[in-house]
């Protein structure tokens, strides 16, 4: 393997790494304080929404988009067998993590979907992490790192 097509794989774990290490900081935040008031973010934003704290979007942003994607960064590293991942492995010809990183950019992208209804509006971060979601998947299809996951006979 080339160092070119090495780098594209350290990309996609690095993606995956700030995506985790951020979500699991702001997930935590909302998930000690509810109220939103350590993140600056007012009750009010949740208005019209079916939730009347932080608790529970902190709890999902904590470990769908941080605690998992450190374990998909671990394995994309790492290539360890997770049974419970390869149950939901829709791509049985690459490796599990390799799969989960195309998860995660769909997760982060409906996420960042949902939260811009929910609060009526965009600002410069939605933009960023909505990139940063079809960066994942962009950097998962690409064919080196696709390649680079495959399951050998």
């Amino acid at each position: 393997m080339s160092d070119k097509n090495k780098d594209r794989s350290v990309l996609l774990i690095a993606l995956q790494l700030f995506l985790g290490v951020g979500a699991i900081f702001g997930g935590g935040a909302l998930t000690l304080d509810p109220s939103g008031d350590l993140l600056g973010m007012p009750l009010s934003m949740l208005e019209g929404s079916i939730f009347s704290s932080f608790l529970v979007p902190g709890i999902i942003l904590l470990v769908v988009l941080g605690v998992i994607p450190v374990i998909i960064a671990i394995g994309l590293t790492c290539k360890w067998t997770c049974a419970i991942a390869e149950k939901l492995n829709v791509f049985r010809d690459k490796h599990w993590s390799w799969t989960f990183s195309l998860y995660s950019g769909f997760c982060l992208i409906i996420w960042i979907t949902v939260q811009i209804y929910i609060i009526h509006g965009v600002s410069v971060v939605h933009i960023i992490y909505m990139g940063l979601g079809l960066l994942i998947q962009a950097t998962s299809l690409l064919p080196s790192v696709q390649k680079k996951y495959e399951r050998t006979p």
